[in-house]
């Protein structure tokens, strides 16, 4: 994760979009009230910090890229940074109550997440996980894009949506699993589209003539829309709890 994005930071921080504040109402409710500590699981430049900070709760950022750190500590000073990885991060006595991950989750290893953060939650302690599923209103802007990136690079690939539910419900390591969906549509002009998309890991992580290409080809299709596109964002919320 460490190098991904710290390249991009201020672009990421400005481009991507935020979350539903209603998802701090979601988890507040499930947790049962406002919970002594929240501890955040990549925390990035702060964009799920956002609707955190709105539980009113001391809040713990883990986040292991120095440069998207200095973007998080500068937005929200009244945050604890903790610069490492969540690997790297030792939990309190007794665990923490709340922990959160924002678009995340997919970045901390996948043989031990679930345990490693059941182990770092206090009993009977709340785990929220939530991220955007970007998708577009138009379905035939949806498929000009996807087949754009195709001819640029066959080897694109995503998760499937909500795809980190089934991983946390799957581990058998947490009880009372839900998963809430919140929706809105947001629209971005082509330079602000290709900014986004080079904010995405799977970009940055092709070689700078497999980019170049993607992004020839997205200028192409989207200026062919009229110069803008709008985003079908879906925001699942999963939650679930430590058993007592």
């Amino acid at each position: 994760m460490t190098g991904v994005f710290g390249a991009v930071a201020d672009m990421y921080d400005d481009v991507r979009p935020g979350y539903p504040p209603d998802i701090a109402d979601a988890v507040l409710d499930y947790h049962g009230g406002v919970p002594g500590e929240v501890v955040e699981l990549g925390a990035g430049t702060g964009k799920g910090t956002a609707v955190l900070a709105r539980l009113g709760a001391p809040l713990t950022c883990v986040e292991p890229d120095p440069r998207m750190a200095a973007v998080l500590g500068s937005r929200f000073p009244q945050a604890r940074v903790h610069l490492g990885t969540f690997e790297q991060w030792a939990p309190p006595a007794g665990g923490v109550p709340l922990i959160a991950c924002a678009m995340a989750w997919h970045w901390l290893d996948e043989a031990t997440r679930n345990q490693r953060v059941r182990a770092a939650l206090a009993p009977g302690g709340t785990l929220a996980v939530f991220g955007h599923k970007y998708d577009y209103a138009d379905p035939v802007h949806a498929q000009a894009i996807a087949d754009a990136l195709h001819a640029a690079d066959p080897g694109t690939t995503e998760r499937t949506e909500g795809w980190f539910v089934e991983d946390i419900a799957g581990s058998g390591l947490f009880v009372g699993v839900e998963a809430r969906v919140f929706r809105r549509h947001e629209s971005l002009s082509t330079e602000r589209y290709l900014q986004l998309v080079q904010t995405f890991s799977p970009f940055r992580r092709r070689s700078p003539d497999l980019q170049a290409r993607a992004l020839a080809a997205l200028r192409s299709t989207v200026d062919g829309f009229g110069g803008a596109v709008v985003l079908d964002l879906r925001t699942t919320l999963a939650l679930a709890r430590r058993p007592s």
